[in-house]
């Protein structure tokens, strides 16, 4: 991903029609929740553990919650790229179609010039 500088000076140096600023999420390495490692020491794994007070449900949803919210700026910033890089796709086919219809167009042009010219020839060396 870039940062919003150089998703700006990209944005200057190649315009399109679509300007997005993309931006990369900030993410918060300690929302993450801590990984239980299991202690060999310990004979019995299912043994009852003690109930959870609010508090630590509060602390345990409020992860939760900015996980799933860097998750979702993550998407966003995701579909933002893809979003431009297609109509970046779009935009650079609809210019070469134009300039391979101005290129036909000229060759049909030049192609019935020389057809004009040789037919002249040809009648003026036939008289």
């Amino acid at each position: 991903m870039e940062t919003g500088e150089e998703a700006q000076l990209r944005r200057h140096s190649h315009p399109t029609n679509a300007e997005i600023l993309i931006t990369r999420p900030e993410l918060n390495p300690s929302s993450t929740c801590p990984e239980s490692t299991p202690d060999l020491d310990e004979p019995n794994l299912t043994e009852s553990k003690p109930a959870l007070n609010h508090s630590q449900i509060f602390k345990a949803l409020e992860v939760v919650e900015r996980d799933s919210l860097a998750i979702a700026e993550s998407f966003t910033s995701l579909f933002a790229s893809l979003r431009l890089a297609l109509s970046e796709v779009t935009s650079n086919s609809v210019d070469h179609m134009d300039c391979f219809s101005d290129a036909s167009g000229r060759l049909q042009e030049s192609v019935l010039d020389a057809a004009t010219k040789g037919n002249r020839y040809i009648n003026s060396c036939l008289r």
